[in-house]
């Protein structure tokens, strides 16, 4: 076998991941993946496409797919995706002590909503709060959840971890996706 040759479950991973191409309010694109991570890795940019006052995305975010074949420590397996995102939110949340583990428990709920079968789940959330002042009153304030979070999931079908953590940008930016509903 050829050491440089592209392992077969890598590849159909990356092909599970057009189950989820279709994904309400969320545009996607791939970019170069993070090279020392592990041997096989691939990245996709995404971002909502509804935006703020100021034009700019209501979230951000990033999954890479890490696979090394004889697998890594801590991993408990040969896959790993690593996830950031990076939303606005209402500043009226910024007080909520909350916020942090809701916004962990949504990520969740959206993983296994979508059928995303993971162990070894890892992360942080943080956030950001701004307040402009001077010339940049105008701005007023603004809050930003960011999400990093990784997880080893329990097969190389990643499409409903791709779909998941799509609607875990949704939720936290408070996007509710309009579905065609038949007859109605």
């Amino acid at each position: 076998m050829n050491e440089n040759a592209v392992p077969e479950d890598f590849v159909r991973a990356l092909l599970s991941l057009r189950q989820a191409s279709h994904l309400p309010h969320i545009l996607l694109e791939e970019v170069p993946p993070p090279r020392r991570l592990a041997p096989f890795t691939a990245a996709l940019a995404m971002r909502t496409i509804d935006e703020d006052s100021a034009g700019q995305p209501l979230s951000t975010g990033r999954m890479v797919v890490l696979h090394d074949p004889v697998g890594q420590l801590g991993w408990n397996g040969t896959f790993r995706i690593v996830c950031q995102m990076r939303t606005q939110v209402d500043s009226i949340m910024a007080v909520d002590p909350m916020l942090s583990e809701g916004v962990w428990g949504w990520m969740l709920d959206c993983l296994d909503g979508a059928g995303a079968g993971f162990h070894d789940v890892t992360g942080t959330v943080t956030r950001e709060m701004s307040e402009a002042f001077g010339g940049l009153e105008l701005r007023g304030s603004s809050l930003f959840v960011e999400v990093r979070a990784s997880w080893t999931p329990n097969s190389e079908y990643l499409g409903e971890h791709l779909f998941g953590w799509a609607d875990a940008m949704r939720k936290t930016a408070g996007i509710v996706p309009t579905r065609h509903l038949e007859g109605v």
